[in-house]
């Protein structure tokens, strides 16, 4: 037998051993045996490195170091899901989409771990990247930690698509936690926490060896891509299996949201009883087109949703409140908590949002509180064990006055939370600006984290985010903790962040209720900055989906002579503040003032590509059928009572076809 035939039988031997013991759950070969197949391998692609194979299975021992983990965009956005908490929120739920699409809805129902997400990108059968979350546009490449994990295969089997990204969730079984922090007990060391943020930890170690040594798993719940030769998402999860992928077997298709529940409810008892983290279920529209058909809003899937289950609840002593002082000068008063275990992590502070919140419960200092996490993230009180408190015990008053910097409090009508008017002066307010515009969904500048902001403006190295562009070297190595690499990090850091496009630039800049959404269509609608500041309010209230509140407050932000200058020095360190001309090619206003659906199956491009060519060209698209649709963009398929609806309203029909010759 050749020595290539040789290696490439060992390697197919091994990875099915692998794919059984580690998939299916089901060992066909001894540890010892398998350990010998492996040394064997080991030893000819060493003496034959012409055969390597960055997929095979030797490579999944580790031993890679990355210092810095690239930032990668996702080629398909990963999105975030809402949350529902009762039979109601998951019946609304129901209704909206019932709305959007035509025909009977099944729903794929899944249990939701709780892990560290991850997306994986297969060329060829070949896993090609690793990337985690991020902020669900981009994220950074964990590839070579991966490749060590035992049910990620890194060759499929069977008819996969061509290219495709699945996404999953890396998790630390309660089994595998328990050992590992058996294992630093006995070496003196401090233990982990608890499961999800060590699995979480361990996709950024530096050392891929270090991480081959935890007993990570991979599991898969969602096929993204085109053409993948699926029509339901509980097809594709049968489709992932066979390719080789471990896809939990809890997943029900189900016909009603009583079924759903059902299904809830058998889990939220079943769910201690799994060698995983979970904290709720995931239920899906089953249809793929149905799926298309009802898209996403600006952060979640329409055709998902999450019902978390009930979260955990704790009584524990209120020691005090503070209060915290935000970028925009927004007060937030934080109960300071005797320490308490909550959800498998140590609570010492939760969230009381605002004034109202206090009196509403009548929080009170040394009262027993009962805290849950919100969403099992947040640690939040939610009411007060009134047969413990204390007889002297006296109603909390609010503060009046900023903690930082003295400054008396101001409270807008129909606000809840006070603020401090002292936009300049107060240094929470200017280190939280910086520390928003470096953020990963603003600046995203390598090297320059919160601690660093506090100590350059400590240092009275910069007062404002514009200030760091003027940063050297030699200034910022005497700080604390930074060494000449790390100097070198963060002023090139800096210096790259020049490249990042004007809508995120203009989320940067923290004006308030400008957030993501809010920043891409106004630097749609305005093109640069200039045109942004010369916006009268009712300008700006015209411009989709601006109200009045966010005008005002681009008006009043501007208006500021502070602001005006900052901006000035932005420009003339190179920040993006118009849109790139590259950009801007291909994009016209032969839509403008068009309200278009979408709705069907097309064959020369995609929906998503539909409806970017209508944003393109200055439309807008609608998800649903009214009295201010211009036109419907109809495609095969389109549901019987969107055409009813249509005709009705007395509203045209036309093809992919015509569409398209509409822009030439």
């Amino acid at each position: 037998m050749e020595v290539q035939e040789q290696i490439e039988n060992l390697r197919n031997e091994l990875r099915t051993h692998n794919y059984n013991y580690y998939v299916l759950d089901n060992a066909t070969i001894s540890d010892y045996d398998f350990d010998m197949k492996l040394k064997e391998l080991q030893g000819l692609e060493e003496k034959h490195p012409e055969f390597f194979d960055a997929n095979s299975p030797t490579q999944r021992v580790g031993g890679e170091v990355t210092k810095n983990f690239e930032t990668i965009p996702h080629e398909h956005r990963m999105y975030s899901l809402d949350n529902s908490y009762s039979k109601d929120d998951l019946l609304d739920w129901e209704t909206r989409i019932k709305k959007l699409v035509d025909g009977n809805i099944e729903y794929t129902c899944e249990l939701k771990y709780d892990g560290a997400s991850i997306s994986l990108t297969y060329e060829n059968g070949k896993l090609v990247k690793a990337v985690t979350r991020g902020d669900g546009f981009q994220g950074d490449n964990v590839t070579a930690n991966i490749k060590t994990i035992k049910s990620v295969p890194l060759q499929l089997k069977g008819d996969y698509p061509d290219k495709f990204d699945i996404r999953g969730e890396i998790v630390l079984p309660f089994d595998g936690f328990i050992k590992m922090n058996q294992a630093r007990i006995e070496q003196g060391e401090e233990p982990y926490k608890n499961p999800r943020n060590t699995a979480s930890g361990s996709l950024k170690l530096q050392d891929s060896g270090e991480v081959a040594k935890r007993p990570l798993e991979c599991l898969l719940y969602n096929l993204t891509g085109t053409n993948l030769g699926v029509g339901s998402q509980f097809e594709s999860l049968s489709k992932a299996r066979l390719w080789g992928f471990k896809v939990p077997d809890a997943a029900k298709l189900v016909n009603s949201i009583d079924e759903v529940l059902e299904f809830v409810n058998y889990w939220d008892i079943e769910r201690h009883n799994l060698p995983y983290e979970t904290d709720g279920v995931v239920i899906k529209v089953n249809n793929l087109h149905q799926q298309d058909e009802l898209g996403y809003t600006s952060k979640a899937p329409r055709w998902a949703m999450a019902y978390k289950f009930k979260a955990e609840q704790v009584s524990t002593k209120l020691n005090s409140i503070s209060y915290q002082v935000g970028r925009t000068g927004a007060i937030t008063p934080v109960a300071n908590l005797e320490p308490v275990e909550l959800a498998g992590t140590i609570v010492k502070r939760a969230s009381i949002h605002n004034a109202d919140q206090i009196e509403k419960l009548d929080i009170r200092v040394n009262d027993y509180v009962f805290v849950e996490k919100g969403g099992e993230i947040i640690p939040k009180i939610i009411g007060v064990d009134l047969l413990k408190r204390p007889l002297d015990s006296k109603t909390t008053d609010y503060i009046t006055h900023c903690p930082e910097c003295g400054t008396e409090l101001v409270r807008e009508e129909g606000d809840a939370k006070h603020f401090c008017p002292n936009y300049s002066g107060c240094s929470p307010q200017i280190a939280g600006r910086i520390q928003h515009y470096i953020s990963r969904k603003a600046m995203d500048i390598e090297g320059l984290g919160g601690e660093t902001v506090a100590l350059l403006v400590k240092e009275n190295l910069i007062k404002d985010y514009s200030d760091l562009y003027d940063l050297t070297k030699e200034q910022v190595i005497p700080l604390e903790r930074m060494a000449e690499k790390s100097a070198d990090n963060l002023i090139q850091g800096i210096a790259e962040s020049v490249k990042i496009p004007f809508e995120r630039v203009l989320y940067a800049l923290g004006i308030r209720y400008v957030g993501e959404t809010v920043a891409k269509k106004l630097a749609k609608h305005y093109k640069n900055i200039d045109a942004i500041i010369a916006a009268s309010e009712e300008d700006l209230v015209n411009v989709d989906e601006i109200g009045i509140k966010i005008a005002q407050s681009v008006r009043l932000f501007f208006a500021q002579e502070e602001n005006r200058e900052l901006i000035e020095k932005l420009k003339q360190s190179g920040v993006q503040l118009a849109i790139s001309a590259e950009k801007l090619e291909g994009q016209t206003n032969k839509l403008e003032g068009d309200i278009v659906v979408v709705s069907g199956v097309f064959e020369i491009v995609s929906r998503n590509e539909l409806k970017k060519l209508i944003e393109d060209n200055g439309g807008k698209v609608s998800s649903s059928i009214s009295s201010k649709t211009s036109y419907i963009v109809a495609g095969d398929k389109m549901g019987p009572s969107k055409k009813d609806k249509a005709d009705k309203l007395g509203i045209s029909l036309i093809s992919e076809h015509d569409f398209l010759l509409k822009l030439r």
